[in-house]
């Protein structure tokens, strides 16, 4: 959902036509993502499509702090690299998530259900 996101973003700058044709679109594309996932982790919780699904990223320790604008970086460029949401423990988290000290919980986890999701 956030890829697709920030595609449409590249898209909306550089017109279809510059899409299709420019050689650095991809790359575009990927900065566009690891800017939104960023910023919006560390100032709201989540990435766009996170939001979108009820989902959050909390730091692992429950401290109930944001994540830091530095972790949430960390966060997205592993998640850019593609293998380390491949990745995972027993308990879902993904090696973008350990590395970040974060993870991803059910918004209902949040106001009082038990569990997580990775």
């Amino acid at each position: 959902m956030d890829w697709i996101a920030s595609t449409l973003v590249v898209m909306l700058f550089l017109g279809i036509g510059g899409w299709s044709e420019n050689q650095f679109a991809s790359l575009y594309t990927m900065a566009v993502f690891i800017l939104e996932s960023t910023v919006l982790t560390a100032l709201v919780g989540g990435s766009f499509g996170k939001l979108a699904l009820r989902l959050r990223v909390v730091r692992f320790d429950r401290s109930g702090r944001p994540v830091s604008i530095l972790m949430a970086l960390l966060r997205s460029v592993m998640v850019c690299l593609v293998i380390p949401p491949l990745v995972f423990r027993p308990d879902g988290r993904g090696l973008h998530d350990m590395v970040a000290g974060t993870s991803t919980v059910l918004l209902r986890d949040i106001t009082g259900g038990v569990g997580s999701r990775g």
